[in-house]
C-alpha cells in the first residue's frame, strides 16, 4: 500500500461522505447549512511533534484530534476536513495511520472530503496536514474577546501529556491519543467572552490570550488543576498536548460543564502569576515554541 495508488484505494474506505464522491475529483463539493464556517489546518512533522517511534495509529488520531481541539475552542461543530498525506513507503506504517485516523474521524463525527498524497525524499521526516472544517454557533469565542474583570477557567486537567525527568510522556495514553473537548466547546461558547485550546502549554497559550485581547492575566498556580498529584505547577503549566480548553467567562457567569476557575484578566497586558497568595516569577519558558 505504500504507492499513491493502493493508499487512495484505502482511503476511500473512509472517505464515505457524499461530498467526497468517491474521491473521483479533485474537489468536494458540500451542502451546509446557512451561517458561518469555523476553518483550522494543523501539520505533524516526525521529529517535531511526534516521535518518530510513535504508534503509527496513534498519529492518526493525534492529527484528527488537534483540528477538532481547534474546532472545539470556537463551539463549533465538526463538517468534514481535508487530508494532506506524505506517503510513507511502508505500508504497514500507512494502515495503521488510516486506522487510528479513522477511530478518531468516527468518534467525533468528522467526514474525511479529500485531500492529497505526494511521495517524499528517500530519508525526509514524514509531514502529514488535515484542514478541517466546523459549523459556527451564533456566539464564536476568539482569542480576542477577553475583558477586564471576566474570570479565567480550565477544562480538564494539566500538565499528564507533558514528558517527565526520563524523557517519556507522565501519561502515555494522553499524549498518544488526546480526547478534544468538542461537546464541551459546544456548551461553553454561548457564554465564553474567548477560547481558545491548551495545545503547546497553560502559561504560553494564557500569554497568547492575554496579547491579542490587550489585558493582562493572572493565573492562580494553586488553583491548576494537576493531571498527576503531587506534580510541581509550574512543570504542569508549561508542558505542552493537553488539549484542554482555555476560558474566560463574564465574572458571576458559571460553566456549563466542569471546569476549574484558574484566574482573572485585569487591565493592563501579559501574564503573571500567584502562589500562596504572593506573586511568582515567570519560568524562563512558557511552553512549546516554533522558534
Amino acid at each position: 500500500m505504500s504507492d499513491e495508488f493502493a493508499f487512495l484505494t484505502a482511503l476511500r474506505a473512509i472517505a464515505t461522505h457524499p461530498a467526497a464522491a468517491g474521491l473521483a475529483d479533485d474537489t468536494a463539493v458540500l451542502d451546509v447549512a446557512a451561517g458561518r464556517l469555523v476553518l483550522t489546518s494543523d501539520t505533524m512533522v516526525a521529529g517535531v511533534h511526534y516521535r518518530p517511534h510513535d504508534p503509527a495509529d496513534s498519529i492518526g488520531w493525534k492529527l484528527a484530534a488537534v483540528n477538532l481541539s481547534d474546532l472545539a475552542a470556537k463551539g463549533a461543530v465538526p463538517v468534514g476536513c481535508l487530508l494532506n498525506y506524505a506517503l510513507s513507503g511502508d505500508a504497514g506504517w500507512d494502515r495503521a495511520f488510516l486506522a487510528g485516523l479513522n477511530q478518531a474521524l468516527t468518534r467525533f463525527a468528522m467526514p474525511l472530503l479529500g485531500g492529497d498524497t505526494v511521495a517524499m525524499p528517500a530519508g525526509a521526516p514524514r509531514s502529514l496536514t488535515l484542514t478541517a472544517f466546523g459549523q459556527a454557533q451564533p456566539n464564536v469565542p476568539l482569542r480576542t474577546g477577553v475583558r477586564p474583570g471576566d474570570t479565567l477557567w480550565v477544562t480538564g486537567t494539566i500538565g499528564g501529556a507533558g514528558f517527565g525527568p526520563d524523557g517519556n510522556p507522565r501519561d502515555l495514553a494522553r499524549y498518544l491519543r488526546p480526547q478534544p473537548r468538542v461537546a464541551e466547546g459546544q456548551a461553553i461558547a454561548a457564554l465564553a467572552t474567548a477560547m481558545m485550546d491548551v495545545s503547546d502549554g497553560l502559561l504560553i497559550d494564557a500569554r497568547r490570550m492575554a496579547g491579542a485581547s490587550n489585558v493582562a492575566i493572572t493565573i492562580d498556580l494553586d488553583a491548576v488543576p494537576l493531571a498527576i498529584p503531587g506534580l510541581d505547577p509550574l512543570e504542569a503549566a508549561t508542558a505542552g498536548d493537553d488539549y484542554e480548553l482555555l476560558f474566560t467567562l463574564p465574572d458571576g457567569a458559571v460553566p456549563p460543564v466542569p471546569a476549574t476557575r484558574i484566574g482573572a484578566a485585569s487591565a493592563g497586558n501579559g501574564l503573571t502569576l500567584t502562589a500562596g497568595g504572593a506573586p511568582v516569577p515567570l519560568p524562563g519558558k512558557l511552553g512549546y515554541s516554533h522558534g
